[in-house]
């Protein structure tokens, strides 16, 4: 490990905080000290722009000190945990009063007492997370780890500070983000914090789904997402924590034919879509594609196992997804599209490529259309390189094809040459649904190849077909 003086001055803003920090709280009385994950990174030579100071003595009247030295006023305060948050440019710190905690088994909020750096080092997660650096003038640096955490980096494991089962039954999400740092880390768990985390996986439960779903996005944006996800689900975690994708593992066989394990399959596409993309987006899509797989599972004699359907049904169920995992509106929809639209570019590379099939998926991709295309490499998980090498050229060849920008900035913005209100009128609609459907007919006829993109085919379309959908549906005498 490098020296440690020489690591707090890597950065200069860092430093001169923590230079400042360390005479406040010698003016105030109060031991300073470097906590948690930023004293981790440094000695693992990661950055971190996410700082925790902890002080014996009060926090927030510290914070508030410490903010005024650098012009900030708008610090978020936290009085129940002694806790406040300083937004400085470029970096995240957070002030909190050393403490010790005891929760009640059937909650994750504890009772808060003052305590010791030593003492407030005990409730920590890892080891490798509860260390402490002292930032006071006189002992600027001393490293403080009364667990064992800078030997435990050296031998790239996870140990909890207490036994294992004390520390997952006070804050479970701990287990969580055992899995998480296994995979951000890579490092190895403990055999027996392996063990406690299956003993107390149920505690799980107890958890808000943000912050389930908060530990599932950082495992998704570390550079193997697969070894969180596997632990989670070898420890029966999964099944709290996204229990669509812990129904998926599993082969069936009939009449001596199998199919992919499609949990195995999925972690290997969001393994792929990480090294094609930093995206968390993009890696989300390639967790859920095949959500709906376990629930559309047949078997059809000669054929073998079928998964029809799985886009469109997929879809739907991230309605409900999103709602437990509390997602925002926007990533919902993103999802959404996502799986709807994932086998199609797939399904172009392996027959006849046509320019109004071409328009279409580019249409309902919309912006999303380089994410589909990234989503869909990732989704190539053959081990046959002959196959593997035949898909990748026809793929190649609907990428060039897309890559158009005259045909990309066209489908940017079409949309239907005639516009709402004239389709009210010339059809004698009321404002409503089946305006919409109208406009898609149309839509879907012109990039179906049907009619030109002009207003008079359009409208001649609308008016003159009865046998388009739209007026099956509105029972118009068109």
């Amino acid at each position: 490990m490098s020296n440690i003086l020489t690591l707090l001055e890597q950065n200069a803003d860092h430093a001169r905080l923590f230079r400042d920090a360390g005479k406040l709280g010698n003016d105030l009385g109060y031991p300073v000290y470097l906590v948690g994950g930023y004293v981790r990174d440094l000695f693992l030579g990661r950055q971190n722009v996410d700082i925790d100071l902890m002080v014996e003595g009060d926090g927030i009247e510290f914070a508030r000190r410490l903010g005024d030295r650098f012009g900030i006023s708008n610090i978020v305060v936290y009085e129940k945990f002694k806790t406040a948050l300083i937004p400085l440019t470029g970096m995240k710190i957070e002030i909190a009063t050393s403490r010790s905690e005891t929760y009640k088994p059937d909650s994750r909020k504890p009772d808060v007492n003052p305590a010791s750096v030593r003492e407030d080092l005990t409730r920590r997660d890892f080891t490798v997370n509860a260390m402490a650096v002292s930032l006071c003038p006189v002992s600027y640096g001393d490293i403080i780890d009364p667990f064992g955490g800078i030997q435990d980096m050296q031998k790239r494991t996870l140990r909890t500070p207490l036994a294992p089962d004390d520390t997952f039954s006070d804050d479970p999400l701990r287990m969580l983000r055992a899995a998480r740092f296994a995979a951000q880390l890579e490092f190895n768990i403990a055999i027996d914090v392996l063990q406690a985390i299956v003993r107390q996986c149920r505690r799980l439960s107890i958890i808000s789904k943000e912050r389930i779903t908060e530990e599932v996005i950082k495992t998704l944006k570390t550079s193997k997402p697969s070894t969180g996800f596997k632990l989670m689900k070898d420890t029966g975690l999964l099944q709290i924590a996204f229990p669509e994708l812990d129904v998926m593992s599993g082969v069936d066989v009939l009449d001596g034919k199998g199919h992919k394990d499609v949990f195995l399959h999925t972690l290997q596409v969001v393994d792929n879509a990480a090294k094609l993309t930093p995206k968390m987006d993009v890696r989300f899509a390639a967790l859920v594609h095949d959500i709906a797989k376990p629930v559309t599972k047949r078997f059809q004699v000669g054929k073998g196992w079928t998964f029809h359907g799985h886009d469109e049904i997929g879809k739907r169920m991230l309605i409900n997804v999103a709602k437990r995992m509390k997602l925002s509106k926007d990533l919902r929809d993103y999802l959404m599209k996502m799986t709807k639209l994932h086998l199609r570019p797939i399904a172009l590379a392996k027959k006849e490529i046509t320019d109004s099939a071409i328009r279409r998926v580019m249409f309902e991709a919309g912006e999303d259309l380089d994410d589909l295309m990234t989503l869909c490499r990732a989704d190539i998980t053959t081990k046959n390189t002959s196959k593997v090498k035949q898909y990748i050229t026809n793929f190649d060849r609907v990428e060039t094809l897309m890559q158009d920008v005259h045909l990309r900035d066209e489908m940017r913005s079409f949309q239907s040459p005639v516009r709402g209100d004239e389709i009210m009128q010339a059809l004698k609609l009321k404002p409503g649904p089946l305006v919409g459907k109208v406009k898609s007919a149309i839509e879907a006829a012109i990039l179906d190849g049907v009619i030109e993109n002009t207003h008079e085919a359009a409208f001649k379309f609308m008016m003159e077909n009865p046998g388009s959908p739209v007026c099956r549906q509105a029972d118009l005498n068109c």
